[in-house]
């Protein structure tokens, strides 16, 4: 009997369709796989044929690669948990120094303690601050310095959050400390110092609750409302706790109300520190005009007038006072007559963007400094971005001629449009787009949870100095 000849189509993964007796199903196992094989059709069967399934062996999904736990301890305990663990120390150490009798000048000035802590935490945050300190940096120490220094140099200004979050937990424990003393010797008090003690603490606990980290990231607008509104109404009743334990001699059990009592002591001159560094942002807010592009539903850019240096970020909000975003500033340089924003469509905000676009929004116009502004230090580099993180990095690509760009996405062109395209291809040619060299300096990235702790641990591990996002603005 001779052996049956397979149709043609059968190399292209295509049979006809049989009865169960013209295809015979074998427990060949080759490579760990069942084969079906067909035989031929019978004569004069005219049924349709059909593509066969893909048999070919599901591959094992590669191996995950393991870190050393070294080297995530090392980006774990970064510039930023350093900070916050010494000032800390310092601080729980004095705290526990005044309460044993041991330093006098803390237990008789605790509210100096309390109010010097808080002015370093508001400071750390201040738009104004940060630009003078990133110019200095910049100016002094570009290029000729040792590169380690350099590093140390970005580090620090990128971790100063570290500062902002220790000052203020620490300021928080001086305070319960001072209301509780306070409540100690309740007798030499009157009860209006104390009441407004309590509240002062109430709301400073509800600022440093709501900027728990698990909070801030999954609960933005929440975290938002409450540090913004429960700080401003924190620094009003720290005006009042202030003047009124100042006003009062515990000697003498009486009220004195003179100014010149008041301007002669220290803590008076940390709440106008304070209230300067609060205030001084929101005299920068103007509404100004706005063109928004959509080139696809997963992205908006806005364009407004005027350009901007690299490593800037803008905060942007439909309202004058609420739930303000912060995006990177792409430009190309001072003289241009445009900069852009990257939005991503994903919250209600930049939903908003895309199904009702205005035709103003609300800004700062003192932009506040990242931790890009500090690629002038640096006579190379590499910035590494995902997705609308480009926002954040490109613009130091274009006002640096020897800053080379790994941008990590999918239908770039398609999503972002031509204006992003067109920024790319006229300033950046192709030698210098998902280039990687070893001789680079530093590495910053931009990207999500998962994506920059990833690049980060391979950088760390390859011994690479590398900058990554971070989660508390």
């Amino acid at each position: 009997m001779s052996t049956p000849t397979l149709p043609a189509d059968v190399e292209k993964g295509v049979l006809p369709v049989t009865s169960m007796s013209t295809a015979t199903l074998t427990d060949h196992v080759e490579n760990g796989t069942t084969h079906f094989i067909p035989s031929a059709p019978p004569a004069g069967d005219n049924s349709k044929a059909v593509a066969l399934p893909n048999l070919k062996p599901n591959k094992p999904p590669p191996a995950k690669r393991t870190v050393s736990r070294w080297i995530r301890w090392q980006l774990w305990f970064n510039t930023y948990r350093k900070f916050f663990t010494v000032i800390m120390i310092a601080n729980v150490i004095a705290i526990v120094l005044a309460t044993t009798g041991h330093w006098p000048y803390a237990r008789k000035y605790t509210g100096a303690m309390v109010l010097g802590n808080l002015l370093f935490a508001v400071l750390m945050r201040n738009e104004l601050f940060g630009r003078l300190l990133y110019l200095v940096i910049n100016t002094l120490f570009a290029k000729w310095t040792p590169l380690w220094f350099r590093l140390g140099c970005t580090s620090v200004v990128q971790h100063l959050g570290g500062i902002h979050s220790a000052c203020a937990t620490s300021g928080l424990l001086w305070l319960i400390y001072k209301v509780t003393q306070t409540f100690i010797d309740h007798s030499s008090n009157p009860a209006a110092i104390l009441v407004i003690g309590v509240i002062t603490n109430l709301f400073i606990l509800i600022v440093a609750v709501s900027a728990i980290p698990w909070i801030r990231n999954n609960f933005h607008n929440i975290f938002e409302r409450h540090h913004r509104f429960a700080g401003w109404l924190g620094l009003m009743f720290t005006w009042v706790f202030v003047m009124i334990t100042d006003s009062f001699d515990t000697e003498l059990q009486k009220w004195d109300l003179t100014a010149s009592r008041v301007v002669r002591d220290q803590q008076f001159w940390f709440v106008i520190g304070m209230t300067a560094c609060i205030l001084f942002p929101w005299f920068t807010v103007r509404k100004v005009p706005v063109d928004i592009e959509l080139p696809s539903p997963k992205v908006a850019i806005l364009r407004f007038e005027r350009g901007m240096q690299q490593g800037l970020l803008s905060r942007v909000s439909r309202s004058a006072i609420m739930e303000y975003h912060a995006f990177g500033i792409i430009s190309e340089g001072k003289h241009a007559k445009y900069h852009y924003l990257i939005c991503g469509v994903q919250g209600d905000f930049t939903k908003s963007l895309v199904n009702d676009p205005p035709r103003t929004i609300w800004t700062r116009q003192l932009k506040f400094a990242g931790v890009s502004n500090t690629s002038a230090l640096y006579t190379r580099g590499i910035r590494v971005c995902t997705g609308t993180g480009l926002g954040a990095a490109l613009s130091t690509c274009i006002q640096s001629p020897n800053w080379y760009l790994i941008w990590i996405g999918s239908d770039q062109e398609k999503n972002f449009g031509p204006t992003i395209s067109g920024l790319i291809h006229r300033h950046m040619g192709p030698e210098r787009l998902c280039l990687w060299d070893s001789k680079k300096r530093v590495v910053f990235v931009t990207s999500n949870m998962q994506g920059n702790s990833e690049i980060m641990q391979g950088c760390k591990e390859a011994n690479i100095p590398a900058f990554g996002t971070l989660w508390d603005f």
